[in-house]
Protein backbone atom coordinates (compact mmCIF):
# COMPACT_ATOMS: atom_id res chain seq x y z
CA UNK A 1 0.00 0.00 0.00
CA UNK A 2 1.48 3.60 -0.99
CA UNK A 3 1.11 6.69 0.57
CA UNK A 4 1.45 9.49 -1.26
CA UNK A 5 3.29 12.79 -0.58
CA UNK A 6 2.12 16.42 0.49
CA UNK A 7 -0.03 17.37 -2.95
CA UNK A 8 0.03 13.97 -4.41
CA UNK A 9 -2.50 11.43 -5.71
CA UNK A 10 -2.81 7.89 -5.85
CA UNK A 11 -1.99 8.19 -9.39
CA UNK A 12 1.71 9.18 -8.61
CA UNK A 13 2.44 5.42 -7.97
CA UNK A 14 0.94 3.83 -11.24
CA UNK A 15 4.55 3.74 -12.56
CA UNK A 16 5.41 1.71 -9.43
CA UNK A 17 2.68 -0.35 -10.43
CA UNK A 18 3.35 -1.24 -13.32
CA UNK A 19 6.91 -1.89 -12.46
CA UNK A 20 6.05 -4.41 -9.61
CA UNK A 21 3.42 -6.62 -11.26
CA UNK A 22 2.83 -9.67 -11.20
CA UNK A 23 5.38 -9.95 -8.34
CA UNK A 24 3.11 -7.47 -6.11
CA UNK A 25 0.04 -6.02 -5.72
CA UNK A 26 0.41 -2.22 -5.79
CA UNK A 27 -2.92 0.01 -4.21
CA UNK A 28 -2.49 3.48 -3.22
CA UNK A 29 -4.14 5.67 -1.03
CA UNK A 30 -6.16 8.60 -2.27
CA UNK A 31 -6.25 11.32 -0.11
CA UNK A 32 -9.69 13.07 0.66
CA UNK A 33 -10.02 16.54 -1.39
CA UNK A 34 -8.22 15.20 -4.82
CA UNK A 35 -8.67 13.67 -8.37
CA UNK A 36 -11.80 11.27 -7.57
CA UNK A 37 -12.41 12.38 -4.20
CA UNK A 38 -12.23 16.23 -5.00
CA UNK A 39 -15.62 16.70 -3.39
CA UNK A 40 -14.89 15.52 -0.49
CA UNK A 41 -13.47 18.16 2.25
CA UNK A 42 -9.68 18.53 2.61
CA UNK A 43 -7.86 16.44 5.66
CA UNK A 44 -6.00 18.84 7.73
CA UNK A 45 -4.42 16.64 10.11
CA UNK A 46 -2.28 13.31 10.02
CA UNK A 47 -4.52 11.73 12.27
CA UNK A 48 -7.48 12.19 9.59
CA UNK A 49 -5.49 11.00 6.92
CA UNK A 50 -4.76 7.84 9.39
CA UNK A 51 -8.05 7.28 10.00
CA UNK A 52 -9.19 7.24 6.40
CA UNK A 53 -6.21 5.66 5.25
CA UNK A 54 -7.23 2.36 7.42
CA UNK A 55 -10.51 2.75 6.48
CA UNK A 56 -9.65 1.89 3.34
CA UNK A 57 -7.48 -0.76 3.86
CA UNK A 58 -10.17 -2.72 5.22
CA UNK A 59 -11.05 -5.27 2.39
CA UNK A 60 -7.12 -6.10 2.10
CA UNK A 61 -6.58 -6.80 5.92
CA UNK A 62 -6.58 -10.41 5.80
CA UNK A 63 -3.67 -10.07 3.02
CA UNK A 64 0.24 -9.46 3.80
CA UNK A 65 0.63 -5.69 3.53
CA UNK A 66 3.97 -3.97 3.16
CA UNK A 67 3.60 -0.19 3.48
CA UNK A 68 5.36 2.42 1.47
CA UNK A 69 5.61 6.23 1.91
CA UNK A 70 6.86 9.07 0.51
CA UNK A 71 7.74 12.53 2.29
CA UNK A 72 4.54 13.43 4.18
CA UNK A 73 3.08 9.50 2.84
CA UNK A 74 5.96 8.21 4.79
CA UNK A 75 4.74 9.93 8.11
CA UNK A 76 1.11 8.52 7.08
CA UNK A 77 2.80 5.00 6.54
CA UNK A 78 4.20 4.94 9.59
CA UNK A 79 1.64 5.98 11.85
CA UNK A 80 -0.97 3.23 9.96
CA UNK A 81 1.80 1.05 10.93
CA UNK A 82 1.44 1.58 14.69
CA UNK A 83 -2.33 1.55 14.60
CA UNK A 84 -2.03 -1.89 12.51
CA UNK A 85 0.75 -3.18 15.26
CA UNK A 86 -1.27 -2.36 18.17
CA UNK A 87 -4.03 -4.05 16.57
CA UNK A 88 -2.37 -7.23 15.97
CA UNK A 89 -1.78 -7.35 12.93
CA UNK A 90 1.59 -5.55 12.16
CA UNK A 91 2.36 -4.95 8.32
CA UNK A 92 5.55 -6.97 6.55
CA UNK A 93 7.52 -4.07 6.26
CA UNK A 94 7.59 -0.29 6.72
CA UNK A 95 9.28 1.25 3.58
CA UNK A 96 9.91 5.09 4.23
CA UNK A 97 11.22 7.35 1.52
CA UNK A 98 12.10 11.41 1.69
CA UNK A 99 11.15 12.28 5.55
CA UNK A 100 12.95 12.41 8.64
CA UNK A 101 12.32 10.32 11.12
CA UNK A 102 9.26 10.49 13.84
CA UNK A 103 10.70 12.99 16.69
CA UNK A 104 13.29 14.50 13.77
CA UNK A 105 10.69 17.24 12.72
CA UNK A 106 11.78 20.53 11.78
CA UNK A 107 9.76 23.63 13.17
CA UNK A 108 8.36 24.41 9.60
CA UNK A 109 5.50 26.64 8.93
CA UNK A 110 5.28 26.37 4.94
CA UNK A 111 1.84 26.55 5.78
CA UNK A 112 1.16 29.72 7.19
CA UNK A 113 3.40 31.41 4.35
CA UNK A 114 0.63 33.79 1.31
CA UNK A 115 0.70 31.49 -2.08
CA UNK A 116 4.02 32.70 -3.41
CA UNK A 117 6.07 31.34 -0.49
CA UNK A 118 4.01 28.38 -0.65
CA UNK A 119 4.82 27.36 -4.09
CA UNK A 120 8.24 28.71 -3.58
CA UNK A 121 9.14 25.85 -1.52
CA UNK A 122 7.12 23.49 -3.93
CA UNK A 123 9.14 24.55 -7.09
CA UNK A 124 12.55 24.13 -4.47
CA UNK A 125 11.86 20.27 -4.02
CA UNK A 126 11.60 19.87 -7.72
CA UNK A 127 9.17 17.20 -8.73
CA UNK A 128 6.46 19.26 -10.37
CA UNK A 129 6.29 21.16 -13.61
CA UNK A 130 5.59 24.73 -12.11
CA UNK A 131 3.98 26.07 -15.19
CA UNK A 132 0.79 24.43 -13.88
CA UNK A 133 0.52 27.00 -11.33
CA UNK A 134 0.23 29.95 -14.01
CA UNK A 135 -3.09 28.70 -14.63
CA UNK A 136 -5.35 31.13 -12.12
CA UNK A 137 -8.17 28.11 -12.27
CA UNK A 138 -5.22 25.67 -11.76
CA UNK A 139 -3.78 27.68 -9.11
CA UNK A 140 -7.29 27.60 -7.11
CA UNK A 141 -8.03 24.23 -7.82
CA UNK A 142 -4.35 22.87 -6.27
CA UNK A 143 -3.12 25.14 -3.68
CA UNK A 144 -5.86 24.40 -1.20
CA UNK A 145 -4.78 20.93 -1.01
CA UNK A 146 -1.30 21.45 -0.91
CA UNK A 147 -1.43 23.81 2.07
CA UNK A 148 -3.81 21.26 3.77
CA UNK A 149 -1.24 18.91 3.40
CA UNK A 150 1.72 21.13 3.84
CA UNK A 151 -0.70 22.18 7.33
CA UNK A 152 -1.03 18.45 8.50
CA UNK A 153 2.71 17.15 8.32
CA UNK A 154 4.26 20.35 9.74
CA UNK A 155 1.99 20.26 13.07
CA UNK A 156 2.45 16.29 13.30
CA UNK A 157 4.04 15.76 16.49
CA UNK A 158 5.14 11.99 17.29
CA UNK A 159 3.93 10.28 20.19
CA UNK A 160 6.09 7.85 22.01
CA UNK A 161 5.19 4.39 22.14
CA UNK A 162 6.51 0.88 21.42
CA UNK A 163 8.46 0.29 18.63
CA UNK A 164 7.40 -1.70 15.43
CA UNK A 165 7.62 -4.87 15.52
CA UNK A 166 8.00 -5.35 11.70
CA UNK A 167 11.29 -4.69 9.27
CA UNK A 168 12.04 -0.81 8.06
CA UNK A 169 13.55 0.08 4.90
CA UNK A 170 14.50 3.92 4.65
CA UNK A 171 15.19 5.30 1.40
CA UNK A 172 16.77 8.65 0.30
CA UNK A 173 17.84 11.04 -2.33
CA UNK A 174 21.78 11.57 -1.68
CA UNK A 175 21.29 15.49 -2.29
CA UNK A 176 17.71 15.44 -0.70
CA UNK A 177 17.43 18.84 1.36
CA UNK A 178 14.69 17.62 3.51
CA UNK A 179 15.83 13.93 4.34
CA UNK A 180 19.44 12.78 3.99
CA UNK A 181 20.49 9.22 3.93
CA UNK A 182 22.61 10.00 6.59
CA UNK A 183 19.43 11.54 8.44
CA UNK A 184 17.27 8.88 7.50
CA UNK A 185 19.35 6.30 9.55
CA UNK A 186 17.38 7.54 12.68
CA UNK A 187 14.44 5.48 11.23
CA UNK A 188 16.26 2.46 12.95
CA UNK A 189 15.12 3.42 16.32
CA UNK A 190 11.71 3.65 15.20
CA UNK A 191 11.42 -0.80 14.85
CA UNK A 192 12.60 -3.90 17.03
CA UNK A 193 12.77 -5.62 13.72
CA UNK A 194 15.64 -5.29 11.02
CA UNK A 195 16.20 -1.98 9.80
CA UNK A 196 18.23 -0.66 6.31
CA UNK A 197 18.84 2.11 4.44
CA UNK A 198 19.81 3.13 0.76
CA UNK A 199 20.51 6.26 -1.26
CA UNK A 200 20.48 7.15 -4.55
CA UNK A 201 21.65 9.78 -6.88
CA UNK A 202 19.28 12.86 -6.80
CA UNK A 203 16.97 15.22 -4.67
CA UNK A 204 14.03 14.88 -3.18
CA UNK A 205 11.76 13.03 -5.62
CA UNK A 206 14.87 11.02 -6.78
CA UNK A 207 12.21 8.30 -6.83
CA UNK A 208 10.95 9.92 -10.49
CA UNK A 209 14.12 9.72 -11.84
CA UNK A 210 15.39 6.45 -10.70
CA UNK A 211 12.20 4.52 -10.67
CA UNK A 212 13.41 1.39 -12.04
CA UNK A 213 16.27 1.00 -8.95
CA UNK A 214 13.68 2.18 -6.77
CA UNK A 215 11.51 -0.44 -7.37
CA UNK A 216 14.21 -3.72 -7.97
CA UNK A 217 14.91 -2.45 -4.12
CA UNK A 218 11.40 -2.41 -3.16
CA UNK A 219 10.25 -5.96 -4.91
CA UNK A 220 13.70 -7.47 -3.13
CA UNK A 221 12.84 -6.07 0.17
CA UNK A 222 9.61 -7.54 0.13
CA UNK A 223 10.02 -10.64 -1.70
CA UNK A 224 12.48 -11.97 0.63
CA UNK A 225 10.28 -10.98 3.60
CA UNK A 226 7.07 -12.70 2.03
CA UNK A 227 8.46 -16.20 0.17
Amino acid sequence: MCFPHAGGAAGYYRPFSAALSPDIDVLAVQYPGRQNRRTEPLAGTIDHLVDDSLEALEPWAHRPLSLFGHSMGAVVAYEVAKRLTAAGSPPVTLVVSGRRAPGDERSDEVHLRDDDGLLAEVGRLGGTDMRVFESPDMRALLLPTLRADYQAVETYRHTEGPRLSCPVLALAGEADPVASPAEMRHWAARTSAQFDVRGFPGGHFYLADHSEAVTSVVRDHVIALTH
